[in-house]
This record gives structure tokens, sequence and C-alpha cells, in this order.
């Protein structure tokens, strides 16, 4: 009689690239906590840093984080003219860029572009794609998401992260969703329902796995984490954070100002114990090529 697979919990750790102290965060969270993924962005000023992390790493499985969207293109501005300034950056409005790139066809035949070119510089660094996500969850607009599907058949990347709307029961954490957070809730629960459309229609096959992040963001901390995770159904299940090393940049720390809170919840004994007790096990790395 074979046992029962115990559900999977995967942690990940958004925007690795993006410089030496989110990198350091990541490995660190990775090595000593709970951490088991991490994504991240091709184009940023330390993206081979944290190549390098993950060669060393084998533990660590790596993902694309797709940036469209508040940080630099992977082709030069004369290729993309539509969709980023001189200096070959994204807008910094998510909000005006999902505008854009919904209306302006030119700006979805850039889009197109950059998406290959960024997962192309992916699969250039050696590492296998454990996964696919995009900063401010902008792989979930349509436009972007119909093309994301068929780049992740032809890349053969077997997880997109699906944002939604978090239903956690009520009293179970100490965190109250703000009016803010379950808007935004239901705003992803409407382009999670396109994109499972999407998914549906294509040869693409996505493991069903729920995500948390999105109703605490910007608020993760130790008490936090350790609540969400006993709230949880134990189904597979993903929740990602933003974590910083308390000795990054002063820019770096007025940008992401709980950073160092969400490393120390992921290095936090508590949380480790929540989690056997719960009754997950954290992910294994994928096989490396």
């Amino acid at each position: 009689m074979s046992e029962t697979r115990a559900p999977e919990l995967i942690i990940t750790g958004d925007d690795f690239g993006s410089s030496i102290s989110v990198n350091r965060a990541i490995l660190k969270a990775h090595r000593e906590g709970v951490l088991t993924h991490a994504s991240l962005m091709v184009n940023e000023d330390a993206a081979s840093d944290a190549i390098s992390i993950a060669k060393s790493n084998p533990g660590l499985s790596v993902g694309l984080h797709l940036v469209l969207v508040l940080g630099r293109t992977a082709l030069p501005h004369m290729s993309i003219s539509h969709i980023a300034d001189r200096s070959g950056q994204f807008s910094k409005s998510p909000f005006k860029a999902g505008v854009h790139y919904y209306f302006s066809r030119a700006a979805r035949d850039e889009i197109r572009r950059e998406m290959r070119a960024q997962f192309e510089q992916f699969a250039r660094s050696g590492l296998p794609f454990s996964h696919v996500d995009g900063h401010n969850h902008l792989h979930m607009h349509p436009v972007i998401f119909e093309e994301l599907v068929k780049l992740c058949e032809q890349f053969r990347v077997k997880r997109i992260r699906m944002v939604s709307g978090e239903v956690v029961t009520k009293g179970k954490t100490s965190l109250s969703p703000s009016v803010a957070s379950s808007l935004l809730g239901g705003v992803f629960d409407l382009l999670a329902r396109s994109a499972t459309r999407e998914l549906a229609a294509s040869n693409a096959q996505v493991p069903s796995i729920r995500v948390y992040g999105l109703a605490a963001t910007g608020k993760i901390n130790e008490t936090y984490l350790e609540e969400l995770i006993q709230s949880l159904d134990l189904v597979d299940t993903e929740i990602y954070l933003h974590p910083l090393v308390s000795d990054a940049s002063q820019r770096e720390l007025s940008l992401n100002p709980n950073g160092p809170r969400e490393l120390d919840a992921l290095l936090a004994p508590r949380v480790r114990a929540a989690i056997e007790s719960k009754g997950f096990r954290l992910a294994l790395a994928s096989c490396r090529q």
C-alpha cells in the first residue's frame, strides 16, 4: 500500500537578481531558513550574481520573474520604442502599462518580442525553468498571458504562478486585509478566471497550486507567516515574499521597508515548526540540467 504524498509548500523569494542585497537575503533564507524557490529578473544589475548563487546552490529552484513594468528591458529601445524609454526602462505604473498594452497594437507586438527575449536570456543562463511569474503580477494581463502560455509550451515550463484573491478563514490570522488589498484581490480573481480559460484552451499542463502573498504584500512578518501556514488547507501551495537584508542601501530599504522582517520570518524556527506540524513538506529543487 503506497504512502499518501504530503502536500508541497513552495516558498519563493521574488526579485532575485535585482540587487546584491536581495540576492544575499534569498541565499540566507534558503541556506538557513525555509525558502525553496527564487524568481529571477534577468535584466537587472545583479542577475549574473544571482545565477552564480543558483548554480552553487542546487537545492534552490529558480524561475523567470518576467519584467514588463518597473524594470529594464532585454531588447534595445529602438526595437521596442512603444513600451520603453530611451534609457531602456519600462513604465513605472502597472495600471498605465496594462492599459497601453491592451489598446496599442504596436505595444502588443513589442511586448511579445520582449517576452521571448527574456525567456531566451533565462535559457542561456543554463538554469532549468522551475516556473514563470511576473513583476507586479503583470503576467496575468490577458494580452500578456496569452503569449506567456505559448512561450511556456515552447520552453517546457511546467508551472505559472496563478495569482487570485486569497481566501483565508476569518480570524485565523492577525492581519486584516485592507479595502485596497480586497479590491486588488477581486481584480486578480477576474484575471485568474480569464487565465484559467486560456490554459484550458491550450496544450499547457500547469499544476493547480494555491498562491498566497498578495493580501499581505509589504506586511508579512514572523507572526503572520506562522498564522498563515496554520490556516492553509493541506494542498500544494506557494507563498511568495520579498526578503531583504537589513544592511541594504537606504534607497532599497525605503522601497521595501518590510524586507528585513520578511527575511527574519523565513529564518524563524517557529515558522519551520508550523510547516512541519501542519503536515506540509518543503518543495524539493527541480532536477538541474
